[in-house]
């Protein structure tokens, strides 16, 4: 009989996190999960206070992450699953975007989700086993106007996490990246935030997507409890993928733009190949 895994899932409040601790739960799981505020953090044990445990934590604070890391390791028990999941969207276009409003899309959904791993890892290599699963979406992938740093941040998380899978795969860790498309959490509410400027020649291309997010809000394709089974099935595979697309329009995004690039690499490819040395 398959021992009962224990989670360590950052952002419980809502959305992915709260259905994937859901389905953990349900089927026996133990789940640690953050949250940001006391009041979340009520509400979450209030329905789950028997086997789930819920810390405060804002991924951001470096030193808060690798003590509370630490801590449920000490406490909890052995963290056989990281999943990244704490995040948020910025809508507006690049250049109506702050300094200040950039910094801090990859503060939480770059640095913060690197720092949680580097938390983790340790405890995971001593034990040479351990499952990471990072909630990334198709936009990092595909960028689309009026997400650039939201989409920016989500290639980055994508490219520092293939990297990592090659480091620790002989460490016996796994990692995976899962790419979700329009799905009916908070992504379109609170867990969006909107450039303070607005400049009117992006309005036939900004402005137009960002009015689809809103009409969309409430009506995405994807359904987030059927996710959070797709991501136990991850957990639970013997070899992982390294990136699981999930949702029709997400896979529909992507195979649009790999044919695409595709295309573009074909087309181009004898000025490609004239810049090596020797080339005729």
């Amino acid at each position: 009989m398959k021992r009962a895994s224990h989670w360590f899932i950052t952002g419980v409040s809502s959305g992915f996190g709260r259905a994937l601790a859901d389905a953990a739960l349900q089927r026996g799981d133990q789940v640690t999960g953050t949250v940001r505020t006391a009041a979340a953090q009520a509400a979450f044990l209030s329905e789950y206070r028997e086997r789930a445990v819920v810390r405060l934590l804002d991924v951001t604070d470096d030193a808060t992450v690798k003590s509370t890391v630490a801590a449920t390791e000490r406490e909890t028990g052995a963290i056989d699953i990281l999943v990244n999941n704490a995040g948020y969207g910025l809508v507006g276009g690049v250049e109506e975007t702050s300094p200040s409003e950039m910094r801090t899309q990859f503060e939480v959904n770059v640095f913060g989700a690197v720092a949680v791993m580097q938390a983790v890892l340790p405890f995971m290599r001593q034990r040479r086993a351990g499952r990471i699963i990072n909630i990334s979406s198709v936009s990092g992938l595909v960028g689309w106007a009026a997400l650039g740093i939201y989409s920016g941040s989500k290639f980055a998380l994508e490219g520092i996490v293939e990297t990592l899978a090659q480091e620790v795969a002989p460490l016996g860790i796994y990692v995976t990246l899962i790419e979700p498309g329009g799905f009916r959490t908070d992504f379109a509410g609170r867990s969006r935030a909107e450039t303070a400027a607005r400049i009117a020649d992006y309005e036939p291309s900004v402005g137009a997507n960002r009015r689809i997010l809103t009409q969309h809000a409430g009506h995405e394709p994807g359904d987030p409890a059927k996710a959070a089974l797709a991501i136990l099935k991850v957990a639970d595979a013997e070899r992982p993928p390294l990136r699981l697309m999930l949702g029709t329009d997400a896979l529909g995004y992507a195979q649009r733009k790999f044919e695409q690039h595709a295309a573009e690499i074909q087309a181009w490819d004898a000025v490609s190949r004239s810049t090596d040395f020797g080339a005729g």
